[in-house]
């Protein structure tokens, strides 16, 4: 099927880049959060980025107008019905992400593909709850998603090759690669990240090296553009752990059990960036190491 129109569930920082990607290579895009505040805020930073496209000489200045003309935004999840994709982006949690899927269900089209965004849970599971899972997939993207150019595309048991092969064509479209994964936790790039990620918070949790010294030796030690302990700040401590208790639930293997102090970070409500504190404090003009 050709798919034209999409709808984004969640504007948050995976939601608005998902819009802003999609309306700038031509789709109608529909986005929708439970918060109006948080919509009004996606509309505001993809004009923003829009806009240093723009000054950068990315796009042209109607270009930027097209897009920002091709996305609307609502409070009701159910106005998504009509769309021919639908874009989960919701939080990293799976009885949300369940609730959304059966309250959109009863307005789809029957050819609708419906797809998640997670970065870690089954695909098979969130499909088996619907009453599509040929037309179920994982449409995983990278943060932030106007920069970074791969695309996880994850396969359920049940997942039909009409399906995968539109959301190719969506992918190849908004100009990015795409990798297939199989349906296992946490698919390819998590599975890889995470626990290297894990193993750089017991390496400070043990007292190996200080949160400076641990990202210092992986920016100039292995040529990471950033540090893991900076890294997990920039995508959040919560859906860090998250992806590890994925990790260790799914696969059995103690290899995968989080880190307390990732888990002390997460009890504090030091989930990085967003909140202001992590491994990093953001409160001032610079991030100060916070152990």
């Amino acid at each position: 099927m050709a798919i034209e129109t999409v709808g984004v569930v969640g504007a948050g920082q995976m939601g608005n880049g998902i819009a802003h990607v999609l309306a700038l290579a031509g789709y109608q895009v529909q986005l929708t959060d439970v918060n109006q505040d948080a919509l009004t805020a996606a509309i505001a930073l993809i004009d923003k980025n829009l806009e240093r496209q723009v000054a950068r000489e990315k796009i042209t200045a109607g270009e930027k107008a097209a897009a920002m003309g091709r996305i609307t935004t609502t409070l009701k999840l159910t106005d998504l019905g009509p769309s021919d994709l639908i874009i989960e982006a919701a939080t990293e949690r799976e009885t949300v992400k369940q609730a959304i899927f059966e309250d959109l269900i009863p307005h789809l089209k029957p050819e609708t593909i419906l797809t998640s965004n997670t970065s870690s849970i089954s695909i098979t599971r969130l499909a088996s709850r619907t009453d599509r899972p040929e037309k179920f997939m994982g449409f995983h993207f990278m943060n932030p998603v106007p920069v970074m150019q791969l695309v996880e595309l994850i396969r359920g048991i049940a997942t039909d090759q009409s399906t995968f092969e539109a959301c190719l064509k969506v992918v190849e479209n908004i100009g990015k690669t795409a990798a297939s994964a199989e349906d296992f936790p946490a698919f390819i790039v998590n599975r890889i990240l995470m626990p290297m990620i894990n193993e750089a918070v017991y390496t400070l949790y043990e007292g190996v090296g200080s949160v400076k010294s641990i990202d210092e030796s992986m920016k100039l030690g292995a040529n990471h553009p950033m540090g893991p302990l900076e890294l997990a700040d920039f995508i959040g401590l919560d859906t860090c752990l998250a992806i590890m208790n994925v990790l260790h639930d799914g696969l059995a293997d103690t290899k995968y059990r989080p880190c307390p102090l990732l888990t002390k970070y997460v009890e504090a409500g030091w989930l990085g960036r967003k909140t202001g504190r992590g491994f990093y404090d953001y409160r001032g003009d610079t991030p100060v190491p916070t152990r």
